[in-house]
């Protein structure tokens, strides 16, 4: 039996819900790419305990995906879940986070998890993701930074 190389990450997606339009349309073209991803609205079980899930599907996950808005920077919630994300990539010595941001809130914010984010990553930019072709340029590239290297490069 040959076995298939995994051909994207896999991802949790890290959001506040007041940016649900966004994140439902980019976890759908994600799971039409074959991009596993962990959403809470589809993998959250009745009964499940919140963070006990949130923090297993964090370090299950090869990468978390953080949607970065001027509401998710004011969230404890994506605050939290970054500052898990950011102890793993201690631990593993290697990135796990991968920003993605749909305004300039993160360029301009205060709070420091999030001013630390903008001053050490790249960003991708969603901010025109209205804008069908705009869209489709960001979501390419998220999809080629989401493969994993080949070994031996």
């Amino acid at each position: 039996m040959v076995h298939q190389p995994v051909q994207f990450y896999s991802c949790f997606i890290s959001y506040s819900t007041r940016d649900g339009e966004f994140v439902d349309r980019l976890y759908a073209d994600l799971q039409v790419k074959g991009v596993r991803c962990w959403f809470a609205p589809e993998d959250l079980k009745i009964g499940d305990r919140f963070r006990q899930r949130i923090d297993d599907a964090i370090r299950l996950h090869d990468k978390l995906l953080i949607v970065l808005s001027e509401n998710s920077v004011r969230s404890a919630w994506v605050r939290e879940e970054v500052e898990s994300c950011l102890e793993r990539e201690q631990r593993e010595n290697r990135t796990v986070l991968f920003p993605i941001r749909l305004d300039q809130a993160v360029m301009n914010t205060a709070e420091a998890w999030a001013a630390s984010i903008r001053r050490q990553r790249h960003i991708g930019d969603f901010s025109d993701w209205k804008r069908h072709d705009a869209y489709q340029e960001g979501f390419k590239r998220l999809l080629k930074d989401l493969k994993p290297e080949k070994e031996g490069k």
